[in-house]
């Protein structure tokens, strides 16, 4: 990333770990600097299964947004905590089986926005777009994503492994809450967060390394916790499960071993 510190702007701070950054390097990718690579390493000493968590977040991304794309017929989403682009992003799943699928990523990482310009264009047939919002301030998110949205059509609330920056669990419900009332009846909400029931102690040092050395503060709820964000909505089938559970690929060796993070996908009645 050294090339390109002469072009970034000033709001980009090269000296702090940044979540965005940080999963990017645990899943294989590029795009971090050299203080996300340390803090990184740090972490994954901590919390080994760190990349397991992290790997199977992205695949299970991708199972949610093909079945919605495939079965339930959603050609809108709104993908809130989205990191730095990678392989099978959001829009990519979509309109790889409905190109006419609009998209819409949302975070507050300005890298992630450097990013976006160049690598979020979709096919011609739909549209992609990006907000650079926090995820606190839902009004805000809405009416920007109302530029390539029709809230009064389905759309598929994506929201994976952002809600753990938010610590305090009424700000938390309350944004949730606030993105759920703007979606009509038929859309439906993607959620994904970390939840230290496997290795807790790892967990929590992992975070304590990471606030230590600049970046987001996060909390891990337990998987009934999780599944207290889909109050009023009905849960598909397995429900709320660890991450690497959620409809997991068929494969020789079985099914995968539980991680710490769970998730759910859920429709709107």
């Amino acid at each position: 990333m050294s090339a390109m510190s002469a072009r970034l702007p000033p709001e980009i701070d090269t000296s702090r770990p940044h979540p965005a950054r940080m999963w990017n390097y645990w899943i294989g990718g590029k795009d971090f600097y050299e203080i996300d690579r340390q803090v990184g390493e740090q972490v994954a000493a901590a919390f080994p299964s760190v990349g397991d968590v992290a790997r199977h977040s992205r695949a299970t991304l991708g199972r949610m947004v093909r079945h919605l794309a495939e079965r339930e017929g959603v050609r809108q989403f709104l993908d809130i905590g989205t990191g730095l682009p990678t392989h099978d992003n959001t829009h990519e799943v979509a309109q790889r089986v409905a190109p006419e699928s609009r998209v819409v990523y949302v975070d507050n990482d300005p890298l992630v926005l450097l990013h976006a310009r160049a690598l979020l264009t979709g096919r011609p047939e739909g549209r992609t777009d990006y907000v650079q919002c926090d995820v606190r301030d839902p009004g805000r998110i809405l009416d920007e994503a109302a530029r390539t949205l029709d809230f009064g059509r389905p759309v598929g609330l994506i929201m994976f492994g952002i809600m753990g920056n938010v610590v305090d669990d009424g700000e938390a419900h309350a944004i949730v809450r606030r993105l759920l009332h703007a979606l009509v009846p038929g859309s439906f909400a993607a959620f994904n967060d970390g939840t230290g029931v496997v290795d807790r102690k790892g967990r929590e040092e992992a975070v304590r390394i990471a606030v230590e050395q600049g970046s987001t503060p996060y909390v891990v709820r337990r998987p009934e916790q999780i599944a207290e964000f889909f109050t009023g909505l009905e849960l598909l089938e397995p429900g709320v499960v660890s991450t690497s559970r959620w409809r997991p690929e068929a494969t020789p060796f079985g099914m995968p071993e539980p991680v710490d993070a769970a998730c759910g996908l859920a429709r709107k009645p």
